[in-house]
């Protein structure tokens, strides 16, 4: 018997980086000064590639050639070289991007938990499908494999931020209240920023607004058990 594998990217996944071809003197200006500032941070200047990355998508909201073209320039390497690196990270987006990129985890744990009803709900609700996004460009929903966040499964995450614990009813919520503009207050992390907020702290030119929590008590479980049990793994007995 023969078994058919089809390679490459999945049908539903954009296959080419498309948007403007270039910035204009006056954009790429502004861009060289942060870059620069990004590039210092590093004993070689390739490996501030996926920060700049993170820039680029700033300012378009996701990545263009023009934004190829930049890092390529910045850090003298090619466009293929570049477009490599970045196609091959699901962070880095190749279709234009709503204010909010809302998560749904897909993965074994959140799909038993019912990520799959809750991704299905939430499409019914805004009337798009996975990599789209709402008429007032506020809401751009994807699948996303694992969040590493199976302790709080279903997980929702909006720019990278979480919701846990969520249900159909809770993340069609969510998703209404963003596109009022309400945004709500994740269950762990720091406030909510737009897309575009977001990719210039992850690419090191901005700072998020205050320290939220980032473990709680079902992370801690497994810990807080060892200790109850006096456990402890070979080699690290009595260290914190």
């Amino acid at each position: 018997m023969s078994v058919f594998l089809q390679l490459g990217p999945k049908p539903d996944e954009p296959h080419d980086i498309t948007g403007r071809p270039s910035y204009p003197p006056e954009t790429r200006t502004r861009l060289h000064s942060d870059a620069n500032e990004i590039i210092a941070r590093y004993p070689q200047a390739r490996s501030a590639l996926l920060p700049l990355l993170h820039l680029v998508q700033a300012e378009d909201g996701y990545l263009t050639p023009a934004g190829i073209e930049f890092c390529a320039d910045q850090l003298d390497l090619t466009g293929a070289e570049v477009a490599a690196v970045a196609t091959f990270y699901s962070m880095y987006r190749r279709t234009p991007t709503g204010e909010y990129l809302v998560g749904v985890c897909t993965n074994t744990l959140c799909a038993i938990m019912g990520g799959d009803a809750i991704l299905k709900a939430v499409q019914d609700h805004l009337g798009i499908h996975v990599g789209q996004t709402t008429d007032e460009g506020q809401v751009t929903l994807e699948h996303v494999e694992c969040n590493a966040a199976c302790d709080y499964a279903p997980v929702v995450m909006v720019n990278w931020e979480f919701f846990d614990n969520q249900t159909p009813s809770s993340a069609r919520d969510l998703v209404d209240a963003l596109r009022a503009g309400q945004a709500p207050i994740p269950t762990r992390g720091t406030p909510l920023c737009t897309f575009r907020q977001t990719e210039r702290i992850l690419a090191g030119c901005g700072q998020s607004e205050g320290d939220g929590d980032t473990i709680g008590g079902a992370t801690l479980a497994g810990l807080y058990t060892a200790r109850e049990n006096g456990m402890a793994a070979h080699g690290l007995e009595g260290e914190d």
